[in-house]
């Protein structure tokens, strides 16, 4: 049903990281130090994990004029396996408690509803029951949006009418969840500007409703990051962990975008681990998040 990880990881990376690895196949010299530079800020690693690459190649090209970019890719990639250690969020596919809930949050635009009805998709191939909240009841058509969605890949729905209480849409349905003996109760949240406190403050209403239902709720909140915004993602997760300590993130659209390193920066500064990544339209196309077939991806 789903793809190899690795062809995945490498398809939906071509544009993010397709200069990068070209100028790894080549032999090192400088000028192309000096594009492996551009290249490598360019994918918004980050100035510091930027810096400690190029200062690691730099030193290798010192000892040896005749390097090659593969040489030069396995420090780029020794580098990023120890930087990255710790930054693969491991899933448990079995809850602990039913429903286990996960509450999806975010800013407008990074992709939160279809990744809620993707997520349960994934859930629901991999043998669990599952039922979506459309708990965005906050922006007009969220509704019908996740709808169709639902009906697309056969879902189970909870919603409410455009402007209901969203808090009220999550206890339904994380009460329903618990009913229907499901595993998880996914919820789409409204999307919220990270600068907006009181607008936060209503997504926190969010968790105090479904805590209501199980005293675990949520045992999830994941922040579904725009992949194609590079490192202004740090400033919105760093915002959204202060208020609402999350437990890991889904990065989104990295399929097109040219700046697929900014997951390292926000690991590195806020230690949030990274569950999923978005590499496509499709269903299938939200993917578990690896490490390995990240740095791989990247360097080979």
């Amino acid at each position: 049903m789903f793809p190899s990880l690795f062809n995945k990881f490498k398809a939906g990376f071509k544009k993010a990281f397709g200069g990068l690895s070209g100028l790894f196949a080549k032999k090192i010299d400088p000028e192309t130090l000096d594009a492996l530079e551009e290249a490598l800020y360019g994918a918004d690693f980050g100035v510091e994990t930027a810096n400690e690459i190029l200062e690691e190649i730099k030193k290798a090209y010192a000892k040896n004029k005749e390097l090659h970019g593969a040489d030069a890719a396995a420090i780029g990639k020794e580098i990023l396996q120890k930087i990255l250690e710790g930054a693969e969020g491991k899933f448990d596919p079995v809850p602990a408690t039913r429903p286990e809930v996960i509450e999806l949050v975010g800013v407008n635009g990074a992709g939160k509803t279809t990744t809620a009805a993707k997520l349960a998709y994934r859930l629901e191939q991999d043998g669990h029951k599952t039922v979506l909240g459309a708990c965005d009841t906050f922006r007009a058509a969220a509704n019908e949006q996740i709808a169709a969605w639902a009906k697309k890949l056969d879902l189970q729905l909870v919603a409410s009418q455009h402007g209901g209480d969203a808090a009220a849409v999550a206890f339904d349905t994380v009460s329903a969840a618990k009913a229907r003996n499901a595993d998880f109760a996914i919820l789409d949240t409204a999307g919220r500007l990270h600068t907006k406190s009181h607008l936060m403050d209503e997504v926190k209403k969010i968790g105090k409703a479904v805590a209501k239902v199980t005293d675990t709720a949520p045992r999830h909140r994941w922040l579904v990051i725009d992949g194609t915004l590079g490192s202004n993602s740090i400033e919105q997760a760093r915002v959204f962990n202060e208020q609402f300590e999350l437990t890991g993130l889904i990065v989104t659209k990295l399929d097109g975008s040219s700046r697929g390193g900014a997951l390292v920066g926000i690991w590195r500064e806020l230690q949030i681990p990274v569950y999923f990544v978005g590499l496509g339209e499709k269903p299938e196309d939200l993917q578990p998040f690896s490490t390995q077939n990240y740095i791989d991806a990247i360097f080979n």
